[in-house]
C-alpha cells in the first residue's frame, strides 16, 4: 500500500479504536480490559492476511468498509 493510503488506514484504525474503547466484551485473557486499537488492527490483519500496510491499494475501499463493519459489530 502506498504511504498516503497506509496513513489514511492507520488514522481510520485509530478512530475505530477510539470509538470501540470500552465497548468490547470482557475476556479472561484481558482482566484490565481489551485494547480496542489492537483489536481493530488484528481483525484487519486476520481478514486480509497481512498487515494493513501490506494490503494492495486496490483493496483500500474494502478495508475501509471492513473497519466500519467492526465499529458496528464490536463483538
Amino acid at each position: 500500500m502506498n504511504k498516503d493510503n497506509s496513513s489514511k488506514l492507520w488514522k481510520l484504525i485509530q478512530e475505530a479504536g477510539d470509538y470501540l474503547n470500552g465497548q468490547l466484551p470482557d475476556h479472561p485473557n484481558h482482566p484490565k480490559g481489551r485494547n480496542a486499537y489492537a483489536h481493530v488492527a488484528i481483525c484487519v490483519k486476520n481478514k486480509f492476511r497481512s498487515s494493513y500496510k501490506d494490503i494492495p491499494d486496490e483493496r483500500l475501499n474494502e478495508v475501509i468498509d471492513y473497519i466500519e463493519f467492526l465499529k458496528k459489530n464490536p463483538n
